[in-house]
């Protein structure tokens, strides 16, 4: 099930938050936020129910061993990490691995009958985060069962994140009362996201999935049109689910840490990965940068240091060579400027370094994300050439390129550029009155109104699941 499916918005969704504002007590609460994820992940399969219940007791295991015996703690530590790696990868990796020795299918591993659980990578990691989050700290594990498979189940967090950690989550079940602004607020977010995905990343779709269909007629217009329109489609997809994962958490009283801050302002790739997926930039921070040596250990090794996590947070996203690709490339450039080789440090101290600064991450990201889309290395490089005037003009690229920039698409791809802004930055009073002072009252009745065009946007069918629910 998906967060901007029918069933959700129509059926599963009114029926939690009616259920959860009518049970009394904060235990009721947590109860049926427990019922209610596990029934989510069921509706994407019931074996992928039975594994993640598998993962989460095993980890809870190795959690109460570490407690009970903090003298083994690194050992168990290690055991149970090594485990998770192993669960993750027997259902994401092991195909891949094995091809790059045997002529298997790319469909996944043969003969094991068994889908992999929604949102596997995404509650690993979080499984991992516990684990060594207890080792290093015993205030962070739990005894209860019960708090630790709500954490890891999470419905609202499920699919793509937020990553967030044991001890943020568990502090807030004792805490969060039942109060209308935190249901009117969680809602408004909720559709804010929902209309991000279902009308922006929509439109910015249907001028991206084109260029990148094998065989298309290419143009270098046409190419920069689909790394553009792919640029827009994936921080809409994705920031859009981190505005409904957050919306949704406010309605049940949780608050759930921001995932974007205006991605598409950074002045470099290292302050991209500030902006972008915050939950996954600081867990790899945090459980790989930092063991590796972080930065203490001189600058070449900081530049490895980098290099090897983007690699991994590549991986990460899929097993295939066009992620490798991208977390290289994000990889090369973090170390450059590590090294000061891209001293955008120095270049920001003139306006007009600023500025270059600025172009220079968006067109790094930008053509990264060519090899993220594309289906295979040799697709990516093909975008890739037509960008840089590799394949000259033809009639029948010039037919695709008018096609695709219908009247609504060329709107609605300008109004995705234009959200892109900061917006909040430079007018916060404005920002402030209209979620918070006289002008609130609009503020609902404009996201009320963006609902029904979801809504009718969800009724005419045409969009594709979330970009980050396969990761």
């Amino acid at each position: 099930m998906s967060l901007d499916s029918a069933f959700f918005l129509l059926c599963f969704l009114p029926l939690a938050a009616a259920l959860y504002y009518l049970i009394r007590g904060r235990r009721g609460g947590d109860v049926l936020l427990l019922i209610l994820s596990l029934l989510f992940c069921a509706f994407g399969s019931l074996s992928g129910l039975g594994l993640l219940l598998a993962a989460a007791l095993v980890n809870y295991i190795f959690g109460l061993l570490i407690l009970r015996c903090p003298k083994r703690g690194k050992a168990l530590a290690a055991a149970a990490v090594i485990l998770d790696l192993a669960f993750l990868g027997a259902f994401k990796y092991l195909s891949f691995l094995l091809s790059l020795v045997l002529p298997l299918p790319e469909t996944g591993w043969p003969g094991l009958g068994l889908a992999a659980p929604l949102g596997i990578s995404f509650f690993t990691f979080k499984c991992i985060s516990y684990i060594v989050d207890t080792r290093r700290d015993p205030a962070c594990g739990t005894r209860s069962f019960f708090r630790l498979l709500l954490y890891i189940s999470f419905f609202p967090q499920l699919t793509a994140g937020p990553i967030t950690r044991f001890p943020e989550f568990c502090g807030q079940l004792g805490k969060r009362e039942r109060r209308w602004e935190d249901l009117g607020q969680g809602l408004r977010r909720f559709v804010i996201g929902l209309g991000k995905k279902l009308i922006l990343a929509t439109a910015a779709a249907k001028i991206a999935d084109p260029v990148f269909s094998p065989g298309a007629p290419l143009s270098l217009a046409l190419g920069w049109l689909g790394a553009l329109a792919y640029l827009m489609q994936i921080y809409f997809d994705f920031s859009g689910y981190s505005d409904m994962a957050i919306g949704l958490g406010r309605i049940f009283g949780f608050r759930t840490p921001e995932n974007f801050l205006d991605p598409y302002t950074a002045d470099s790739i290292t302050d991209f990965w500030r902006r972008w997926h915050i939950s996954l930039s600081l867990w790899f921070r945090d459980y790989l940068y930092i063991p590796l040596g972080g930065n203490r250990k001189g600058k070449v090794r900081t530049a490895l240091n980098k290099f090897i996590v983007f690699l991994l947070c590549g991986f990460w996203h899929g097993a295939a060579w066009t992620f490798i690709l991208w977390g290289a490339w994000h990889g090369l450039l973090s170390a450059l400027e590590s090294l000061r080789v891209l001293d955008t440090g120095r270049w920001k101290k003139t306006r007009l370094g600023a500025a270059a600064c600025h172009v220079y991450a968006v067109l790094a990201v930008c053509l990264g994300f060519v090899m993220f889309r594309a289906e295979t290395v040799s697709g990516g490089w093909r975008v890739l050439r037509a960008m840089f005037g590799a394949f000259p003009g033809s009639a029948a690229s010039a037919l695709a390129l008018r096609t695709s920039l219908s009247a609504m698409n060329a709107l609605l791809l300008l109004l995705c550029i234009l959200l892109c802004l900061p917006w909040k930055k430079l007018f916060p009073k404005a920002s402030e009155t209209l979620a918070e002072g006289r002008l609130r009252p609009l503020g609902y009745g404009l996201c009320l109104l963006l609902l029904i065009v979801c809504l009718a946007q969800l009724a005419a069918g045409g969009f594709a699941p979330f970009i980050y629910a396969r990761f």
